[in-house]
């Protein structure tokens, strides 16, 4: 009984087997077709498309080794990534501090990854109607600058003199912009200071005001070991490292001394003798103090801005004196619930008016809760939006180079919400120096 049941099941199996072969199924549509394995793929294509393939540079555009001595095609605007942050050095060769996370040296690639969704054919602003990427500016991304995490005084020089390669390279659009203008992806603000280095290879400690170490001649000078002036020796001046320092040094040397918009939660222009000199005469070198260094340099006007400020100050009226005598004026964090974001904008128009100006924008401008990853965050800071807004209200500016810094992106969350903000700020500011092509002095 059961072989005969069990063969006549196999038959009927086998039977609907062969009858499942002859069914018509119904037309495939076009959009399952489009899914469905292709027997011969000579026709797709591997070479655009994806915003994820191939290597990853800001908003997909071209990647130039711009750092060889070797030519290459020109360009107008230049992309430098500056991963610079804390290392450890000898005390009496140099120092570098940041007064709380570290974790900078890794925002280059952190915007980089921001940006991804970025592109030229994705790139038209709904508020501006501008893209950027398809414009009379050619743009390129020329990767990090070579800086060693070894030796801060070789990274200074490194960072140096890629600013001076890049920024001397021939413009693309020379009856536009006379020359290529840089924006730079840090890396933090600090600075680091190199101690009087000898040809006969002693290092020598110099007992001065730190900020004011930098007056001293670059010939020759006469140092003892324990500080006193004795004798001859050809030494080099002492040296500052930071994001900002060497492109605004890059700066005004092409178009002079410039304005500065400085979007921050601190000043910034602390006096190195009342943040961290007091410790030793390297401490008062510090992310706090490069703008005050920057106009004891003169390489900033007496027309530069603060917009977003909100930190703590260390002395009640000194402070705000020293940052007055700076050059500096002071939009505060909550202004804008005052005077809005129009008049944000107004402010920051008339007080560079028509100078070039470099805008620096270090991250924590924005709230912690809209970009957490930072090293000093403030909160009670400014919204993505009302950054963005306060940007693209400054059309028309002369803008001779720009950076954005102190994104670290480890601390951000598994939504990126500090590299995307950060990129776009980056859209923002390259929107800007496409908007008004500027020719060196």
């Amino acid at each position: 009984m059961f072989p005969a049941v069990f063969l006549h099941a196999t038959f009927m199996w086998l039977s609907f087997s062969a009858d499942a072969r002859n069914v018509n199924f119904p037309p495939v549509s076009g959009v399952e077709r489009s899914q469905q394995p292709l027997a011969n793929d000579d026709g797709v294509d591997i070479v655009t498309g994806s915003d994820f393939s191939g290597l990853m540079t800001f908003a997909n555009l071209p990647y130039a080794n711009c750092f060889t001595a070797s030519d290459m095609d020109a360009y107008d605007i230049a992309i430098i990534g500056a991963p610079f942050d804390t290392v450890s050095t000898p005390r009496r060769l140099a120092f570098m501090a940041v007064t709380a996370r570290p974790g900078a040296r890794f925002g280059p690639t952190g915007i980089r990854q921001g940006s991804r969704r970025m592109s030229a054919s994705f790139g038209w602003s709904i508020y501006t109607g501008e893209n950027a990427f398809m414009s009379w500016a050619k743009i390129l991304d020329c990767g990090n600058a070579p800086l060693t995490f070894l030796d801060n005084t070789v990274a200074l020089k490194q960072l140096h003199k890629a600013h001076k390669v890049v920024s001397g390279r021939n413009a693309n659009a020379k009856e536009k912009s006379s020359i290529p203008r840089i924006l730079t992806l840090g890396g933090d603000h600090t600075y680091v200071v190199s101690g009087p280095v000898f040809h006969t290879s002693t290092i020598i400690e110099v007992p001065c005001h730190m900020w004011r170490c930098f007056q001293l001649p670059v010939s020759s000078l006469e140092f003892s070991q324990n500080g006193g002036i004795t004798q001859e020796a050809e030494v080099l001046k002492p040296e500052l490292l930071s994001t900002t320092l060497p492109a605004l040094r890059s700066a005004a040397s092409r178009w002079g001394a410039v304005s500065v918009i400085h979007f921050d939660s601190h000043l910034d222009t602390w006096d190195p003798d009342v943040l961290g000199g007091g410790l030793s005469q390297y401490a008062g070198v510090n992310h706090g103090t490069f703008l005050h260094i920057a106009h004891e340099e003169g390489l900033i006007r007496n027309s530069s801005i603060h917009a977003g400020i909100r930190a703590p100050l260390i002395r009640r009226k000194g402070d705000i004196r020293n940052d007055w005598r700076c050059g500096f004026d002071t939009i505060k964090a909550r202004d804008i619930d005052r005077i809005g974001v129009d008049g944000v904008i107004k402010r920051l128009k008339e007080r560079i008016d028509s100078t070039n100006v470099y805008i620096s924008v270090d991250i924590d401008v924005l709230d912690p809760a809209f970009a957490p990853a930072t090293g000093t965050a403030e909160v009670g800071g400014w919204t993505t939006r009302e950054l963005l807004s306060v940007l693209d209200g400054l059309e028309g500016m002369n803008v001779v180079g720009a950076d954005i810094v102190e994104v670290a992106p480890i601390y951000d969350n598994p939504g990126e919400t500090t590299v995307l903000a950060a990129a776009e700020i980056v859209h923002s500011l390259l929107t800007l120096m496409v908007q008004k092509p500027v020719k060196a002095r």
